[in-house]
């Protein structure tokens, strides 16, 4: 049985082609990217232990070879802290089969204090499984009839990958499911993300689980929208880590003239929109 930290070097092995490391052809091979052998001697350890890792029968390498592992695959900044956390989460997995409790809904007082001070800009709570959990009343404005924010506990993630409106609303809706398949792994902990994967598994299909065993580090470029008013809106995205509750506040800033007119536009048509916290 493998592991995260398994999947994600093999994954990475395979993507990475030998010249690009200056590494000679060797010809057809039966699978594509880098040989374990190659790897291995660029890491500095033996292909036996590098296996015994892929496979998941090694589960606790120690930090130097997570450094060589990492300097030998040419990973990026994003990609190394991934692989670090892959480590930590593959070493410490739970072993109970009992069924873990879902992540805490509660914000803050003080969370949701700073989302009013934010009013009238496009502001949202989450949490690591796409949870919405309070938002302001332009970032429902600007959700408006794509039926994100329409369940009684809205979560994006199941959005993205079970309701088929995303995929319109959304206009890079591949590089979205990425980014929300990876914030699986960076959930508050390794129980709370296999819960929701149990949980969305049967409404998502081989979609997530495809995205998830890739683990590509998504690079958050601008949001693109495709508002069902007609309008299309192209916006930043700042995200302030709230590592005490296990959330993200995330703004959204409108990165052209005509976003920001349009962003506009659509507040005056919700002017009764209030403050919404979730719970």
């Amino acid at each position: 049985m493998g592991t995260p930290l398994g999947d994600f070097i093999r994954s990475k092995r395979d993507s990475v082609q030998p010249e690009t490391l200056g590494l000679p052809d060797r010809g057809r091979r039966r699978s594509p990217g880098l040989r374990r052998t190659d790897l291995a001697a660029r890491a500095g350890i033996s292909v036996e232990y590098l296996t015994r890792i892929e496979q998941g029968r090694d589960r606790n390498p120690s930090v130097a070879v997570v450094n060589a592992l990492a300097d030998a695959l040419s990973l990026s900044p994003a990609e190394r802290a991934h692989l670090r956390y892959l480590t930590k989460i593959t070493g410490g997995e739970c072993t109970a089969h009992t069924r873990p409790a879902p992540p805490p809904r509660h914000v803050r007082d003080a969370v949701q204090q700073t989302l009013r001070l934010l009013e009238p800009g496009i502001a949202v709570v989450t949490n690591r499984l796409g949870d919405i959990l309070a938002h302001t009343s332009a970032y429902q404005s600007v959700t408006n009839g794509s039926g994100l924010l329409d369940t009684e506990a809205p979560n994006l993630t199941r959005y993205v990958f079970a309701d088929p409106r995303a995929r319109t609303f959304f206009t890079d809706w591949d590089d979205v499911a990425d980014e929300q398949a990876f914030d699986l792994w960076l959930a508050p902990s390794v129980e709370s993300s296999e819960w929701f994967t149990a949980e969305l598994a049967p409404l998502a299909g081989p979609e997530l689980t495809r995205r998830l065993n890739r683990h590509v580090v998504p690079q958050r470029g601008v949001l693109r929208l495709s508002h069902p008013a007609g309008c299309e809106l192209r916006l930043l995205r700042e995200t302030l880590e709230l590592p005490t509750d296990s959330q993200q506040l995330t703004v959204l800033l409108p990165s052209d003239d005509e976003t920001a007119e349009a962003v506009e536009q659509l507040r005056h048509r919700s002017r009764h929109s209030t403050l919404r916290a979730i719970s």
